[in-house]
């Protein structure tokens, strides 16, 4: 799989995640969307979104970087880095 279709998957699979999860349209998702002022999200979304960010990628995300996601595009490139990595 390529660079461009890992990105590509890491975002489609995010946007589905924040969508449902914050009962929000998709296409109010977009990278710069914040996710308290734009998305509507309380502490416990976000601490429901992280874990289930977390279950999607196989990935363990420290509460200190998880405090750091304030809107969307933070969460993509936390997870593209992790994938990059791993």
């Amino acid at each position: 799989m390529t660079a461009h279709h890992v990105l590509s998957d890491i975002v489609e699979k995010t946007y589905d995640i924040i969508s449902v999860g914050l009962k929000v349209d998709r296409d109010k998702i977009v990278p710069q969307a914040r996710f308290v002022d734009d998305l509507g999200a309380d502490s416990l979304d976000q601490v429901e979104l992280v874990m289930a960010i977390e279950e999607e990628f196989e990935v363990e995300i420290p509460e200190s970087d998880a405090e750091k996601f304030l809107c969307v595009q933070d969460v993509l490139d936390y997870i593209h880095n992790k994938k990059i990595v791993n």
